[in-house]
């Protein structure tokens, strides 16, 4: 079982970024006005943001990294570590780390590499990155995550297009000799790989004109095969049965109960699976921040913009302890709990 902690790492700082154009589902005209509203009241999503056309992730994360950057006043030179993490890469080859290292203007004695993950790719990156600086004594490092998964649903998908909003992040790790353990307790479960999938996005269906043919599968669900498919219900039953053991394992591991953590910070799936593993841990809403309501499902930068959109006030003046949790496609899931003690949390940055 992957429970492990990692020591002498800490976070310094974490920034995020969203397209400035907001659109609100109560203007989803693919659907009935009462459609719209349930979906609102169930799924949570008010409004998302929107990249136009050209605008990638790795220039969302661009921005919160030079923002972030700033904020430290860093010298560039100091940075050994990048990780990008997307499932929306600027190119199939080669990786965007390295553009990103290069746009940065990092040193070539910056070590930068891709990890493909979506809801879960923020905990999973942590993991990454503070055990390659515990080995290797790197200083700084730098974890840009971010998705625009707009670009890839249906518009007349009612089950994909009024979920998702893009955005990037970045968060700034040091090495601490005094710095408290990060605790983890990751888990994967491919069986489910199609749960949440994108049938021709790569090598094993490569694309074709097929591709691109839009096929009715119910009523206000048409698609092609290019486009993101979601199981909601094997989705949700995944949610339900995964993060409450996951969670409860690993305050078990660390000796902690609910009650030592002051943030539960969920990936922000949507309200009903959200509310509902709430529930099951006996959670007051205030310990569950969510942005939701005005960013959507954001895959794997929902946890570090809800803690710049919700909580900045809170871990940029006190010591803070959270729990965050990342679960979804692959299907993968993971917790990770820190201590944030009054670091760097720019105003969230509109693109």
């Amino acid at each position: 079982m992957a429970i492990f902690s990692t020591q002498n790492v800490t976070i310094k700082g974490i920034s995020a970024c969203v397209p400035k154009q907001e659109v609100w589902n109560i203007d989803y005209n693919w659907i009935p006005k009462k459609d719209r509203a349930s979906i609102i009241k169930n799924v949570g999503v008010e409004s998302r943001r929107f990249a136009p056309r050209g605008v990638t992730t790795s220039d969302l994360c661009f921005e919160a990294a030079e923002q972030l950057i700033k904020s430290l006043n860093w010298d560039k030179n100091d940075i050994e570590l990048l990780i990008f993490v997307s499932q929306s890469r600027d190119y199939m080859v080669p990786s965007t780390s390295g553009i990103l290292q290069d746009r940065l203007g990092l040193s070539h004695n910056c070590m930068s590499f891709d990890i493909g993950m979506g809801c879960s790719g923020w905990v999973y990156a942590m993991s990454a990155a503070t055990s390659i600086m515990q080995v290797s004594g790197i200083k700084k490092a730098l974890l840009l995550v971010g998705d625009i998964s707009t670009i890839n649903v249906s518009y007349r998908d009612k089950s994909t297009y009024p979920l998702f909003g893009d955005a990037g992040t970045a968060t700034a790790l040091t090495f601490d000799d005094n710095a408290k353990p990060i605790h983890y307790n990751l888990q994967s479960d491919g069986s489910g790989y199609d749960a949440i999938i994108m049938p021709h996005s790569g090598v094993r269906n490569f694309i074709s004109k097929k591709s691109f043919e839009y096929k009715k599968y119910e009523n206000g669900i048409h698609r092609n095969m290019f486009h993101l498919t979601l199981n909601g219900i094997q989705v949700f039953n995944f949610a339900l049965r995964e993060v409450v053991p996951n969670i409860k394992k690993t305050l078990k591991y660390i000796d902690k109960t609910t009650d030592d953590i002051d943030f539960f910070v969920f990936h922000q799936a949507n309200k009903l699976i959200n509310d509902t593993l709430r529930k099951l841990l006996k959670l007051e809403p205030e310990k569950t921040p969510s942005t939701l309501q005005h960013f959507g499902n954001t895959s794997s930068a929902s946890i570090p913009l809800t803690i710049v959109d919700k909580l900045q006030n809170e871990v940029s003046t006190k010591n803070v302890c959270i729990l965050a949790n990342g679960f979804g496609v692959g299907l993968s899931w993971g917790s990770v709990v820190f201590e944030l003690d009054n670091i760097s949390c720019p105003d969230l940055i509109e693109y």
